[in-house]
């Protein structure tokens, strides 16, 4: 595959390319991966926040054992 893409010579070029585009491209997803997280972590405080209260006075109407 290497031999269809480069011409002897262009070898060493068009892997340090895709090693470089590579590395680029997993800092990009690691980025937007952890962003996303972090705006997931505050939805899901929010809904627990909201939750939290009705969720107590179910357990307190639960019968007694």
């Amino acid at each position: 595959m290497l031999d269809q893409l480069a011409r002897k010579g262009d070898r060493s070029r068009l892997i340090e390319g895709l090693l470089q585009k590579t590395a680029h491209d997993r800092a990009e997803l690691r980025r937007l991966l952890k962003e996303r997280a972090l705006r997931r972590y505050q939805v899901d405080k929010q809904m627990a926040e909201e939750w939290d209260p009705l969720a107590d006075e179910a357990w307190q109407k639960l019968p007694d054992k």
